[in-house]
Protein backbone atom coordinates (compact mmCIF):
# COMPACT_ATOMS: atom_id res chain seq x y z
CA UNK A 1 0.00 0.00 0.00
CA UNK A 2 1.20 3.52 -0.83
CA UNK A 3 1.04 6.25 1.79
CA UNK A 4 -2.00 7.93 0.25
CA UNK A 5 -3.60 5.03 -1.58
CA UNK A 6 -3.33 1.56 -3.06
CA UNK A 7 -0.45 0.76 -5.40
CA UNK A 8 -1.97 -0.94 -8.46
CA UNK A 9 1.22 -1.27 -10.45
CA UNK A 10 3.96 0.65 -12.18
CA UNK A 11 4.23 2.31 -15.59
CA UNK A 12 6.98 4.94 -15.84
CA UNK A 13 5.70 5.94 -12.40
CA UNK A 14 3.56 4.27 -9.71
CA UNK A 15 -0.15 3.98 -10.47
CA UNK A 16 -2.01 4.63 -7.24
CA UNK A 17 -5.70 4.44 -6.40
CA UNK A 18 -6.17 7.41 -4.09
CA UNK A 19 -8.13 6.57 -0.93
CA UNK A 20 -9.99 9.89 -1.03
CA UNK A 21 -11.20 9.06 -4.56
CA UNK A 22 -11.83 5.34 -4.04
CA UNK A 23 -15.53 5.97 -3.38
CA UNK A 24 -15.88 7.30 -6.95
CA UNK A 25 -16.28 3.72 -8.16
CA UNK A 26 -14.26 1.77 -10.66
CA UNK A 27 -14.03 -0.84 -13.40
CA UNK A 28 -11.72 -3.81 -13.88
CA UNK A 29 -12.20 -5.29 -17.34
CA UNK A 30 -10.45 -7.76 -19.61
CA UNK A 31 -10.73 -11.09 -21.36
CA UNK A 32 -10.62 -14.36 -19.44
CA UNK A 33 -7.11 -15.21 -18.26
CA UNK A 34 -5.62 -11.72 -18.53
CA UNK A 35 -5.22 -11.16 -14.77
CA UNK A 36 -8.46 -9.53 -13.55
CA UNK A 37 -8.61 -11.68 -10.41
CA UNK A 38 -5.07 -10.77 -9.35
CA UNK A 39 -5.87 -7.08 -9.89
CA UNK A 40 -9.00 -7.48 -7.77
CA UNK A 41 -6.88 -9.18 -5.11
CA UNK A 42 -4.31 -6.35 -5.13
CA UNK A 43 -7.04 -3.73 -4.79
CA UNK A 44 -8.95 -5.60 -2.08
CA UNK A 45 -5.90 -6.26 0.08
CA UNK A 46 -4.57 -2.74 -0.40
CA UNK A 47 -7.87 -1.23 0.71
CA UNK A 48 -8.04 -3.65 3.65
CA UNK A 49 -4.55 -2.65 4.77
CA UNK A 50 -5.71 0.98 4.67
CA UNK A 51 -8.56 0.18 7.06
CA UNK A 52 -11.31 -0.09 4.43
CA UNK A 53 -13.71 -3.07 4.76
CA UNK A 54 -14.25 -4.89 1.47
CA UNK A 55 -17.01 -7.09 0.06
CA UNK A 56 -16.11 -9.26 -2.94
CA UNK A 57 -17.71 -12.16 -4.78
CA UNK A 58 -15.41 -15.13 -5.39
CA UNK A 59 -16.76 -16.49 -8.67
CA UNK A 60 -13.95 -18.87 -9.57
CA UNK A 61 -13.04 -19.94 -6.03
CA UNK A 62 -9.49 -18.54 -5.98
CA UNK A 63 -10.04 -15.09 -4.45
CA UNK A 64 -10.13 -16.78 -1.06
CA UNK A 65 -6.31 -16.83 -1.31
CA UNK A 66 -6.53 -13.36 0.27
CA UNK A 67 -6.77 -15.16 3.61
CA UNK A 68 -3.28 -16.70 3.31
CA UNK A 69 0.14 -15.08 3.02
CA UNK A 70 1.92 -15.30 -0.33
CA UNK A 71 4.70 -17.82 -0.84
CA UNK A 72 6.87 -15.93 -3.33
CA UNK A 73 8.59 -17.97 -6.00
CA UNK A 74 11.42 -16.85 -8.26
CA UNK A 75 9.02 -15.50 -10.87
CA UNK A 76 7.11 -13.31 -8.42
CA UNK A 77 10.30 -12.08 -6.73
CA UNK A 78 11.80 -11.19 -10.11
CA UNK A 79 8.64 -9.29 -11.10
CA UNK A 80 8.58 -7.41 -7.81
CA UNK A 81 12.24 -6.47 -8.23
CA UNK A 82 11.61 -5.33 -11.79
CA UNK A 83 8.82 -3.03 -10.61
CA UNK A 84 10.74 -1.81 -7.60
CA UNK A 85 8.16 -3.29 -5.24
CA UNK A 86 8.99 -5.01 -1.97
CA UNK A 87 6.88 -8.10 -1.38
CA UNK A 88 5.64 -8.34 2.19
CA UNK A 89 3.83 -11.69 2.41
CA UNK A 90 0.73 -11.25 4.57
CA UNK A 91 -2.85 -12.44 4.77
CA UNK A 92 -5.85 -10.14 4.85
CA UNK A 93 -8.45 -10.62 7.59
CA UNK A 94 -11.26 -12.48 5.84
CA UNK A 95 -14.84 -13.49 6.66
CA UNK A 96 -16.31 -16.15 4.39
CA UNK A 97 -19.97 -16.04 3.37
CA UNK A 98 -22.08 -18.45 1.35
CA UNK A 99 -25.79 -18.33 0.47
CA UNK A 100 -25.82 -22.11 0.69
CA UNK A 101 -24.02 -22.17 4.06
CA UNK A 102 -21.34 -24.60 2.86
CA UNK A 103 -18.17 -22.62 2.15
CA UNK A 104 -18.97 -19.77 4.51
CA UNK A 105 -21.44 -18.37 7.00
CA UNK A 106 -25.04 -18.30 5.73
CA UNK A 107 -26.07 -14.91 4.41
CA UNK A 108 -29.79 -14.14 4.36
CA UNK A 109 -32.33 -11.44 3.63
CA UNK A 110 -36.04 -11.38 4.35
CA UNK A 111 -38.66 -11.38 1.59
CA UNK A 112 -39.85 -7.96 2.79
CA UNK A 113 -36.34 -6.51 2.57
CA UNK A 114 -35.92 -7.82 -0.95
CA UNK A 115 -39.18 -6.23 -2.08
CA UNK A 116 -41.38 -6.91 -5.13
CA UNK A 117 -39.16 -5.19 -7.71
CA UNK A 118 -36.04 -7.23 -7.03
CA UNK A 119 -38.05 -10.41 -6.48
CA UNK A 120 -39.69 -9.91 -9.85
CA UNK A 121 -36.25 -9.66 -11.40
CA UNK A 122 -35.09 -12.76 -9.57
CA UNK A 123 -38.18 -14.71 -10.68
CA UNK A 124 -38.13 -13.30 -14.22
CA UNK A 125 -41.76 -12.16 -13.97
CA UNK A 126 -43.61 -10.30 -16.70
CA UNK A 127 -45.42 -7.01 -16.04
CA UNK A 128 -48.75 -8.64 -15.14
CA UNK A 129 -47.13 -11.09 -12.74
CA UNK A 130 -45.08 -8.30 -11.17
CA UNK A 131 -48.30 -6.34 -10.65
CA UNK A 132 -49.88 -9.27 -8.81
CA UNK A 133 -46.76 -9.63 -6.66
CA UNK A 134 -47.07 -5.95 -5.71
CA UNK A 135 -50.68 -6.57 -4.70
CA UNK A 136 -49.62 -9.51 -2.54
CA UNK A 137 -47.04 -7.36 -0.74
CA UNK A 138 -49.60 -4.58 -0.17
CA UNK A 139 -52.24 -6.98 1.10
CA UNK A 140 -49.72 -8.62 3.43
CA UNK A 141 -48.79 -5.22 4.86
CA UNK A 142 -52.42 -4.30 5.47
CA UNK A 143 -53.15 -7.68 7.06
CA UNK A 144 -50.10 -7.43 9.32
CA UNK A 145 -48.45 -10.48 7.75
CA UNK A 146 -44.67 -10.60 7.96
CA UNK A 147 -43.01 -11.94 4.81
CA UNK A 148 -39.72 -13.43 5.95
CA UNK A 149 -39.04 -16.60 3.97
CA UNK A 150 -40.29 -18.45 0.90
CA UNK A 151 -43.03 -20.32 2.72
CA UNK A 152 -44.41 -16.98 3.91
CA UNK A 153 -44.55 -15.73 0.34
CA UNK A 154 -46.16 -18.99 -0.83
CA UNK A 155 -48.78 -18.66 1.90
CA UNK A 156 -49.46 -15.03 0.95
CA UNK A 157 -49.85 -16.01 -2.71
CA UNK A 158 -52.31 -18.75 -1.76
CA UNK A 159 -54.24 -16.21 0.33
CA UNK A 160 -54.35 -13.89 -2.69
CA UNK A 161 -55.63 -16.68 -4.91
CA UNK A 162 -58.37 -17.64 -2.43
CA UNK A 163 -59.41 -13.99 -2.04
CA UNK A 164 -58.88 -12.94 -5.65
CA UNK A 165 -62.35 -11.38 -6.01
CA UNK A 166 -62.00 -9.17 -2.94
CA UNK A 167 -58.46 -8.12 -3.84
CA UNK A 168 -59.46 -7.42 -7.46
CA UNK A 169 -62.16 -5.05 -6.28
CA UNK A 170 -59.61 -3.13 -4.22
CA UNK A 171 -56.41 -3.22 -6.28
CA UNK A 172 -57.39 -4.29 -9.80
CA UNK A 173 -57.51 -7.65 -11.47
CA UNK A 174 -55.88 -10.47 -9.50
CA UNK A 175 -56.33 -13.63 -11.52
CA UNK A 176 -55.76 -16.95 -9.73
CA UNK A 177 -54.07 -18.21 -12.91
CA UNK A 178 -51.49 -15.41 -12.67
CA UNK A 179 -50.94 -16.16 -9.00
CA UNK A 180 -50.36 -19.78 -9.96
CA UNK A 181 -47.76 -18.76 -12.54
CA UNK A 182 -45.86 -16.79 -9.88
CA UNK A 183 -46.05 -19.76 -7.51
CA UNK A 184 -44.53 -22.04 -10.16
CA UNK A 185 -41.64 -19.65 -10.72
CA UNK A 186 -41.16 -19.48 -6.99
CA UNK A 187 -40.86 -23.25 -6.98
CA UNK A 188 -38.13 -23.04 -9.64
CA UNK A 189 -36.24 -20.53 -7.49
CA UNK A 190 -36.57 -22.83 -4.50
CA UNK A 191 -35.19 -25.74 -6.52
CA UNK A 192 -32.18 -23.57 -7.45
CA UNK A 193 -31.40 -23.04 -3.77
CA UNK A 194 -33.16 -19.69 -3.40
CA UNK A 195 -34.78 -20.81 -0.16
CA UNK A 196 -31.37 -20.48 1.48
CA UNK A 197 -31.29 -16.76 0.78
CA UNK A 198 -34.53 -15.87 2.54
CA UNK A 199 -35.13 -15.99 6.26
CA UNK A 200 -33.67 -14.98 9.57
CA UNK A 201 -31.33 -14.05 11.09
CA UNK A 202 -30.98 -11.53 8.28
CA UNK A 203 -27.61 -10.04 7.48
CA UNK A 204 -26.55 -7.11 9.66
CA UNK A 205 -24.71 -4.72 7.35
CA UNK A 206 -22.47 -3.80 10.24
CA UNK A 207 -20.87 -7.24 9.92
CA UNK A 208 -19.66 -6.28 6.44
CA UNK A 209 -18.01 -3.14 7.77
CA UNK A 210 -15.78 -4.58 10.47
CA UNK A 211 -12.13 -3.84 11.17
CA UNK A 212 -9.75 -6.11 13.04
CA UNK A 213 -7.86 -5.11 16.22
CA UNK A 214 -4.98 -3.76 14.14
CA UNK A 215 -7.31 -1.47 12.20
CA UNK A 216 -7.35 -3.41 8.94
CA UNK A 217 -10.67 -3.80 7.18
CA UNK A 218 -12.18 -7.26 6.99
CA UNK A 219 -12.58 -8.66 3.48
CA UNK A 220 -15.96 -10.37 3.21
CA UNK A 221 -15.60 -13.03 0.52
CA UNK A 222 -18.85 -14.43 -0.88
CA UNK A 223 -18.44 -17.96 -2.22
CA UNK A 224 -20.10 -17.60 -5.62
CA UNK A 225 -18.69 -20.53 -7.59
CA UNK A 226 -21.96 -22.43 -7.05
CA UNK A 227 -24.18 -19.37 -6.89
CA UNK A 228 -23.09 -18.21 -10.34
CA UNK A 229 -24.98 -21.23 -11.72
CA UNK A 230 -28.15 -19.22 -10.93
CA UNK A 231 -27.15 -15.91 -12.51
CA UNK A 232 -30.35 -14.02 -11.73
CA UNK A 233 -30.18 -15.07 -8.09
CA UNK A 234 -26.53 -13.96 -7.95
CA UNK A 235 -27.08 -10.60 -9.64
CA UNK A 236 -30.27 -9.76 -7.75
CA UNK A 237 -28.73 -10.60 -4.39
CA UNK A 238 -25.75 -8.31 -4.98
CA UNK A 239 -28.03 -5.53 -6.23
CA UNK A 240 -30.13 -5.93 -3.08
CA UNK A 241 -26.98 -5.64 -1.00
CA UNK A 242 -25.96 -2.41 -2.74
CA UNK A 243 -29.50 -1.07 -2.34
CA UNK A 244 -29.52 -1.85 1.38
CA UNK A 245 -26.21 -0.06 1.84
CA UNK A 246 -27.58 2.91 -0.04
CA UNK A 247 -30.76 3.05 2.06
CA UNK A 248 -29.25 2.45 5.50
CA UNK A 249 -25.95 4.33 5.51
CA UNK A 250 -25.87 8.04 6.36
CA UNK A 251 -24.55 10.71 4.01
CA UNK A 252 -20.85 11.42 4.49
CA UNK A 253 -19.90 13.24 1.27
CA UNK A 254 -16.36 12.45 0.14
CA UNK A 255 -14.53 10.88 3.11
CA UNK A 256 -10.77 10.48 3.46
CA UNK A 257 -11.30 6.81 2.66
CA UNK A 258 -14.37 4.71 1.85
CA UNK A 259 -16.47 3.11 4.55
CA UNK A 260 -16.77 0.05 2.31
CA UNK A 261 -15.51 -1.07 -1.10
CA UNK A 262 -17.87 -3.36 -3.01
CA UNK A 263 -16.53 -5.57 -5.84
CA UNK A 264 -19.13 -6.98 -8.23
CA UNK A 265 -17.59 -9.76 -10.34
CA UNK A 266 -19.27 -10.96 -13.57
CA UNK A 267 -21.08 -7.61 -13.56
CA UNK A 268 -22.66 -8.17 -16.98
CA UNK A 269 -25.09 -10.56 -15.28
CA UNK A 270 -26.65 -7.59 -13.53
CA UNK A 271 -27.57 -5.89 -16.79
CA UNK A 272 -28.47 -8.79 -19.09
CA UNK A 273 -32.13 -8.47 -20.14
CA UNK A 274 -32.81 -6.22 -17.15
CA UNK A 275 -36.07 -4.21 -17.38
CA UNK A 276 -35.81 -0.43 -17.49
CA UNK A 277 -37.12 -0.02 -13.94
CA UNK A 278 -34.28 -2.17 -12.67
CA UNK A 279 -31.64 -0.38 -14.75
CA UNK A 280 -32.92 2.93 -13.40
CA UNK A 281 -32.52 1.61 -9.87
CA UNK A 282 -28.95 0.44 -10.56
CA UNK A 283 -28.04 3.81 -12.04
CA UNK A 284 -29.56 5.61 -9.05
CA UNK A 285 -27.71 3.47 -6.54
CA UNK A 286 -24.36 3.78 -8.32
CA UNK A 287 -24.75 7.53 -8.77
CA UNK A 288 -25.70 8.29 -5.17
CA UNK A 289 -24.06 5.62 -3.03
CA UNK A 290 -20.63 7.27 -3.28
CA UNK A 291 -21.95 10.02 -0.96
CA UNK A 292 -22.59 7.25 1.59
CA UNK A 293 -18.87 6.44 1.50
CA UNK A 294 -19.23 3.25 -0.57
CA UNK A 295 -17.12 2.58 -3.65
CA UNK A 296 -18.53 0.08 -6.17
CA UNK A 297 -16.15 -1.72 -8.55
CA UNK A 298 -17.51 -3.70 -11.47
CA UNK A 299 -15.44 -6.60 -12.81
CA UNK A 300 -16.38 -7.78 -16.29
CA UNK A 301 -14.89 -8.84 -19.58
CA UNK A 302 -15.73 -5.75 -21.60
CA UNK A 303 -16.76 -2.20 -20.66
CA UNK A 304 -19.51 -2.53 -23.25
CA UNK A 305 -21.20 -4.96 -20.83
CA UNK A 306 -22.02 -1.98 -18.60
CA UNK A 307 -24.69 0.56 -19.67
CA UNK A 308 -23.34 4.00 -20.54
CA UNK A 309 -25.29 5.67 -17.72
CA UNK A 310 -23.48 3.46 -15.20
CA UNK A 311 -20.14 3.39 -17.03
CA UNK A 312 -19.98 7.18 -16.84
CA UNK A 313 -19.95 6.95 -13.02
CA UNK A 314 -16.84 4.72 -12.88
CA UNK A 315 -13.86 7.01 -12.41
CA UNK A 316 -11.06 4.52 -11.65
CA UNK A 317 -10.33 2.08 -14.46
CA UNK A 318 -8.07 -0.90 -15.02
CA UNK A 319 -8.32 -2.41 -18.49
CA UNK A 320 -6.65 -5.73 -19.16
CA UNK A 321 -6.22 -7.22 -22.63
CA UNK A 322 -9.07 -7.67 -25.08
CA UNK A 323 -9.17 -9.58 -28.33
CA UNK A 324 -11.16 -8.34 -31.30
CA UNK A 325 -11.95 -11.36 -33.46
CA UNK A 326 -15.57 -10.53 -34.32
CA UNK A 327 -17.47 -7.32 -35.18
CA UNK A 328 -19.00 -7.37 -31.69
CA UNK A 329 -15.51 -7.68 -30.18
CA UNK A 330 -14.32 -4.76 -32.28
CA UNK A 331 -17.20 -2.58 -31.07
CA UNK A 332 -16.37 -3.53 -27.50
CA UNK A 333 -12.70 -2.72 -28.06
CA UNK A 334 -13.57 0.71 -29.43
CA UNK A 335 -15.89 1.38 -26.47
CA UNK A 336 -13.10 0.41 -24.07
CA UNK A 337 -10.55 2.65 -25.81
CA UNK A 338 -12.92 5.61 -26.03
CA UNK A 339 -13.65 5.45 -22.29
CA UNK A 340 -10.08 6.51 -21.40
CA UNK A 341 -8.44 9.90 -21.40
CA UNK A 342 -6.15 9.48 -24.42
CA UNK A 343 -2.37 9.30 -24.14
CA UNK A 344 -0.61 10.88 -27.16
CA UNK A 345 2.21 8.37 -26.75
CA UNK A 346 0.23 5.40 -28.08
CA UNK A 347 -3.00 4.29 -29.70
CA UNK A 348 -5.27 3.07 -26.90
CA UNK A 349 -7.16 0.47 -28.95
CA UNK A 350 -3.98 -1.10 -30.27
CA UNK A 351 -2.44 -1.05 -26.81
CA UNK A 352 -5.41 -2.95 -25.33
CA UNK A 353 -5.00 -5.71 -27.91
CA UNK A 354 -1.27 -5.99 -27.22
CA UNK A 355 -1.46 -6.33 -23.43
CA UNK A 356 -0.03 -9.51 -21.91
CA UNK A 357 -1.08 -11.31 -18.73
CA UNK A 358 -0.59 -9.05 -15.71
CA UNK A 359 -0.47 -5.91 -17.83
CA UNK A 360 -3.20 -3.29 -17.99
CA UNK A 361 -4.10 0.21 -19.05
CA UNK A 362 -4.78 2.27 -15.93
CA UNK A 363 -6.48 5.61 -15.40
CA UNK A 364 -7.39 6.80 -11.90
CA UNK A 365 -8.83 9.98 -10.44
CA UNK A 366 -6.33 12.59 -9.31
CA UNK A 367 -6.54 14.91 -6.30
CA UNK A 368 -8.97 17.17 -8.19
CA UNK A 369 -11.20 14.26 -9.16
CA UNK A 370 -10.17 14.33 -12.83
CA UNK A 371 -9.12 11.12 -14.65
CA UNK A 372 -5.41 10.78 -15.25
CA UNK A 373 -4.02 10.07 -18.70
CA UNK A 374 -4.15 6.36 -19.49
CA UNK A 375 -0.86 4.53 -18.91
CA UNK A 376 0.48 1.09 -19.78
CA UNK A 377 1.00 -0.55 -16.42
CA UNK A 378 2.47 -3.76 -15.02
CA UNK A 379 0.22 -4.87 -12.15
CA UNK A 380 2.14 -5.56 -8.96
CA UNK A 381 2.07 -9.06 -7.39
CA UNK A 382 -0.13 -9.35 -4.30
CA UNK A 383 1.14 -9.96 -0.77
CA UNK A 384 -1.42 -12.75 -0.33
CA UNK A 385 -1.60 -16.14 -1.98
CA UNK A 386 -2.46 -16.43 -5.65
CA UNK A 387 -4.75 -19.44 -5.66
CA UNK A 388 -7.39 -21.06 -3.44
CA UNK A 389 -7.29 -22.24 0.15
CA UNK A 390 -7.55 -25.86 1.16
CA UNK A 391 -10.77 -27.07 2.79
CA UNK A 392 -8.95 -27.40 6.15
CA UNK A 393 -7.62 -23.84 5.95
CA UNK A 394 -11.10 -22.51 5.24
CA UNK A 395 -12.60 -24.46 8.17
CA UNK A 396 -9.95 -23.13 10.56
CA UNK A 397 -10.62 -19.55 9.48
CA UNK A 398 -14.37 -19.97 9.83
CA UNK A 399 -13.91 -21.41 13.33
CA UNK A 400 -12.08 -18.21 14.31
CA UNK A 401 -14.49 -15.90 12.48
CA UNK A 402 -15.82 -12.86 14.39
CA UNK A 403 -19.39 -13.76 13.30
CA UNK A 404 -19.17 -17.44 14.18
CA UNK A 405 -22.50 -18.63 15.60
CA UNK A 406 -24.37 -15.45 14.65
CA UNK A 407 -25.94 -16.69 11.44
CA UNK A 408 -25.37 -20.43 11.50
CA UNK A 409 -28.76 -21.43 12.97
CA UNK A 410 -32.00 -20.56 11.16
CA UNK A 411 -34.67 -18.72 13.15
CA UNK A 412 -38.34 -19.24 12.30
CA UNK A 413 -40.56 -16.84 14.20
CA UNK A 414 -44.29 -16.35 13.71
CA UNK A 415 -44.92 -14.76 10.33
CA UNK A 416 -47.35 -14.97 7.39
CA UNK A 417 -47.20 -18.76 7.04
CA UNK A 418 -48.00 -19.43 10.70
CA UNK A 419 -50.67 -16.71 10.95
CA UNK A 420 -52.50 -17.77 7.78
CA UNK A 421 -52.30 -21.41 8.82
CA UNK A 422 -53.83 -20.54 12.21
CA UNK A 423 -56.63 -18.57 10.52
CA UNK A 424 -57.39 -21.47 8.19
CA UNK A 425 -57.56 -23.89 11.13
CA UNK A 426 -59.88 -21.56 13.07
CA UNK A 427 -62.15 -21.19 10.04
CA UNK A 428 -62.26 -24.94 9.53
CA UNK A 429 -63.04 -25.50 13.20
CA UNK A 430 -65.85 -22.92 13.09
CA UNK A 431 -67.36 -24.60 10.02
CA UNK A 432 -67.29 -28.01 11.68
CA UNK A 433 -68.90 -26.84 14.92
CA UNK A 434 -72.60 -26.73 13.72
CA UNK A 435 -72.30 -30.11 12.04
CA UNK A 436 -70.76 -31.61 15.14
CA UNK A 437 -73.52 -30.08 17.25
CA UNK A 438 -76.20 -31.62 15.00
CA UNK A 439 -74.59 -35.03 15.24
CA UNK A 440 -74.16 -34.86 19.01
CA UNK A 441 -76.49 -37.37 20.90
CA UNK A 442 -79.15 -35.95 23.21
CA UNK A 443 -78.68 -36.10 26.99
CA UNK A 444 -79.63 -39.53 28.51
CA UNK A 445 -83.18 -39.31 29.96
CA UNK A 446 -84.05 -40.32 33.54
CA UNK A 447 -85.70 -43.65 34.33
CA UNK A 448 -89.13 -41.99 34.69
CA UNK A 449 -88.67 -40.17 31.43
CA UNK A 450 -87.62 -43.47 29.79
CA UNK A 451 -90.83 -45.12 31.09
CA UNK A 452 -93.07 -42.29 29.88
CA UNK A 453 -91.26 -42.31 26.59
CA UNK A 454 -91.68 -46.08 26.24
CA UNK A 455 -95.35 -45.81 27.13
CA UNK A 456 -95.93 -43.02 24.68
CA UNK A 457 -94.17 -44.93 21.93
CA UNK A 458 -96.23 -48.02 22.72
CA UNK A 459 -99.46 -46.04 22.58
CA UNK A 460 -98.48 -44.49 19.30
CA UNK A 461 -97.66 -47.90 17.86
CA UNK A 462 -100.97 -49.31 19.14
CA UNK A 463 -103.01 -46.43 17.82
CA UNK A 464 -101.13 -46.51 14.61
CA UNK A 465 -101.71 -50.24 14.28
CA UNK A 466 -105.43 -49.96 14.99
CA UNK A 467 -105.92 -47.06 12.64
CA UNK A 468 -103.89 -48.91 10.09
CA UNK A 469 -106.04 -51.98 10.46
CA UNK A 470 -109.21 -49.93 10.17
CA UNK A 471 -107.91 -48.30 7.01
CA UNK A 472 -106.90 -51.64 5.57
CA UNK A 473 -110.20 -53.20 6.48
CA UNK A 474 -112.09 -50.28 5.03
CA UNK A 475 -110.19 -50.42 1.82
CA UNK A 476 -110.41 -54.20 1.54
CA UNK A 477 -114.04 -54.11 2.51
CA UNK A 478 -114.76 -51.59 -0.16
CA UNK A 479 -112.91 -53.65 -2.70
CA UNK A 480 -114.49 -56.91 -1.62
CA UNK A 481 -117.94 -55.32 -1.39
CA UNK A 482 -117.63 -53.97 -4.85
CA UNK A 483 -116.48 -57.36 -6.06
CA UNK A 484 -119.46 -59.15 -4.32
CA UNK A 485 -121.89 -56.70 -5.75
CA UNK A 486 -120.44 -57.47 -9.10
CA UNK A 487 -121.02 -61.14 -8.58
CA UNK A 488 -124.62 -60.53 -7.64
Amino acid sequence: MADDGVLIGVSDHPQILRLDRANRHGLVAGATGTGKTVTLQVLAQGLSDAGVPVFAADVKGDLCGLAAAAQPNEKLLARAQQLGVTLQPSAAPVIFWDLFGQAGHPIRATISEMGPLLLSRMLDLNDVQEGVLNVVFRAADEEGLLLLDLKDLQAALSYASDNARALSGKYGNVAPATVGAVQRKLLVLENQGGANLFGEPALDLGDLMRTDPSGRGYVSVLAADKLIGSPQLYATFLLWLMSELFEQLPEVGDPEKPKLAFFFDEAHLLFNDAPKALLDKVEQVVRLIRSKGVGVYFITQNPADVPDAVLGQLGNRVQHGLRAYTPADQRGLKAAADSFRANPGFDTAQAIQGLGVGEALVSVLDAKGAPTMVEKTSVRPPNSRIGPLSADERRQLMAASPVRGTYDQVQDRESAFELLKARAEQKAAAAQAPAASARQPAARPSQGEQMIDAFAKSMIRTIGTQVGRQIIRGVLGGILGAAGGGRR
